[in-house]
């Protein structure tokens, strides 16, 4: 059994930045559960560009307000606490936020930990050494 707390998270190597967001990654590949969990957090008034082409992702929104436009058909879906979306077509999105929003996501195949986005918005695969 594994107890991970997000204290034990923040600070270290597993808490990754980027402009928009700070992803604390609580469960990576090396866990050897076939998914890896992250707590995420969404800064106000951003707009960023995501498409996991390598990766599927489920993302359970527990504060905040903003939403997530699918560049394929430009539709706009409305995302609150208390709901979640899931990316099962390696959807390009723009994930966009309107107040500061925590997510709790989940991507298969799980990462590294070591992963940030690229110019095009992807994770590449990376595996483990």
């Amino acid at each position: 059994m594994k107890v991970v707390k997000l204290a034990d998270v923040i600070g270290t190597d597993q808490e990754v930045k980027g402009e928009n967001w700070t992803s604390r990654r609580l469960l990576l590949a090396r866990d050897g559960m076939g998914y890896s969990v992250h707590d995420t957090i969404i800064k106000a008034g951003t707009e960023t560009h995501i498409w996991y082409q390598n990766h599927l992702e489920a993302v359970y929104c527990i504060e905040g307000e903003g939403e997530v436009v699918t560049l394929k058909d430009n539709k706009v879906h409305p995302i609150s606490a208390n709901s979640i979306y899931a990316l099962d077509q390696h959807d390009e999105h723009l994930l966009r936020a309107k107040t500061n929003m925590r997510m709790v996501c989940v991507f298969n195949p799980p990462i590294t930990g070591k992963e940030t986005h690229d110019e095009n918005g992807v994770y590449p695969l990376v595996e483990e050494t």
